[in-house]
């Protein structure tokens, strides 16, 4: 970490009152990130044969452009971390727009779905630099009881906008073409990315050094050792990304129910990004049609978001973590048994109601295991199972498809991954409020 001398560290102030302009801007930044992601949503998978050659039941074909998005993600998710805790937070951020300045020309001049694998490939290098830095940054900036609510707004602005950039790239497609409508859409927002994240945004690695300043003067005077049960075991180990790595993977007990959650959650989110455009197209639905339900899905996810964040400071972590779970496999279970645009409308509102429970509340519930000084490592370790999760839905979902040869065994899959994710978290994290 960056040195700053101790008489700095107490002029800094946490908060979002005090830091809202340079948390705004941080909100403008993962706003500009969920519009990269959210452009490949709906419009890749739905135009994946007409434009690709790929057949309708070439299932694990048409699931490797998110098999490579979530490996290269998760592994950047967890370099990302670490790199920030050493050199800083903007450095990453703005590394990882310019890894993302190829994608629309990638895109534009496809020859073969191979390339769209790649510029994925790149894609996850983006999402996995950038939007981590948005979410530590803030969390920098933030008072440590604010750690939910920050959660719950940054990602109701990253997945509002991936809500409006299907939409909008759904139409711009309908009237220029899919190579040219994401081609003007994501160099745009792309550039526009990399510009404000070089001008705009401040390093807030002090403001990490004042936590963590605060913590060690907090504790030299508190002997209460329940308060700092659960972050004595990382504490007590040595601080190599291996190490505590392994401790929050597998020892701590209660670090693994949360990231197995992450990982399993995207079985949802994955069967929404490739399966759920091609099962509407089943459904004679058209592509805008079936993206502006699965918009749906997105902006009450980001929207609702905004309530269970801060809630979960509120009420505690488990409930919100648990009860969402539960409502994502019902919900997607839902889907291929109802046949009617209103009910998977409805559908598609509750699979979000349920992630915006589960998504900022795990994010938070890990930070509250993590010393400010390790936060963006132990982060880092759990958004790498998170992300490693789209690889590994993806792939078993394009398998079982592949084998059944039925486009409704995935969500299936997805449902009962979630309930039993849901359970396992009810099991193994304590009932503890923040």
């Amino acid at each position: 970490m960056h040195a700053t001398s101790s008489s700095a560290l107490t002029t800094l102030q946490h908060g979002i009152k005090h830091n809202r302009s340079q948390i705004i801007l941080q909100l403008i930044q993962v706003f500009m990130v969920g519009l990269t992601i959210g452009m490949t949503r709906t419009v890749i998978p739905g135009l994946a044969d007409s434009e690709f050659g790929l057949a309708g039941q070439q299932f694990l074909l048409l699931t490797s452009f998110v098999v490579v998005f979530g490996a290269v993600k998760a592994v950047m998710n967890l370099l990302a971390g670490r790199l920030s805790d050493q050199y800083g937070r903007k450095r990453v951020l703005v590394a990882g727009w310019l890894c993302a300045m190829p994608i629309p020309f990638m895109i534009l001049y496809a020859p073969s779905w191979n390339w769209i694998v790649a510029a994925t490939l790149l894609l996850g290098v983006n999402q996995g630099l950038c939007w981590s830095m948005t979410i530590n940054s803030k969390l920098d900036l933030a008072r440590l009881d604010q750690k939910g609510l920050i959660n719950g707004i940054n990602e109701f602005s990253g997945y509002a906008a991936v809500a409006i950039a299907g939409v909008v790239t759904a139409y711009m497609v309908d009237l220029m073409g899919a190579r040219q409508g994401l081609f003007v859409f994501g160099g745009g927002v792309i550039s526009l990315g990399l510009l404000l994240a070089s001008v705009t945004i401040r390093e807030t690695m002090p403001w990490a050094e004042a936590h963590h300043h605060n913590e060690v003067a907090a504790k030299a005077d508190d002997n209460d050792s329940n308060k700092n049960e659960g972050k004595n075991k990382i504490e007590s180990k040595q601080d190599s990304l291996g190490s505590m790595f392994l401790q929050a993977s597998w020892h701590d007990k209660t670090l693994l129910a949360l990231n197995q959650a992450g990982l399993i959650e995207k079985f949802t989110d994955s069967l929404v990004w490739i399966f759920l455009p091609v099962y509407f197209l089943s459904q004679d639905l058209s592509l805008l049609e079936g993206s502006a339900i699965i918009s749906v899905y997105a902006m009450v996810w980001g929207g609702s978001q905004l309530i269970t964040g801060p809630l979960s400071d509120k009420i505690g972590r488990k409930i919100l973590i648990v009860g969402g779970m539960w409502t994502c496999g019902v919900g997607v279970f839902l889907i291929p048994h109802t046949h009617s645009v209103l009910l998977w409308t409805l559908e598609a509102a509750m699979i979000g109601v349920g992630m915006a429970m589960l998504y900022p509340t795990l994010g938070a519930a890990v930070a509250d295991y993590s010393p400010a000084k390790q936060r963006g490592t132990l982060l880092g370790v759990y958004r790498f199972w998170r992300d490693f999760g789209y690889a590994v839905s993806a792939l078993t979902m394009g398998l079982v498809a592949q084998w059944t040869q039925a486009l409704t065994a995935p969500f299936l899959l997805a449902s009962i991954a979630m309930i039993l994710s849901g359970l396992l978290v009810l099991l193994l994290v304590p009932n503890k409020k923040q």
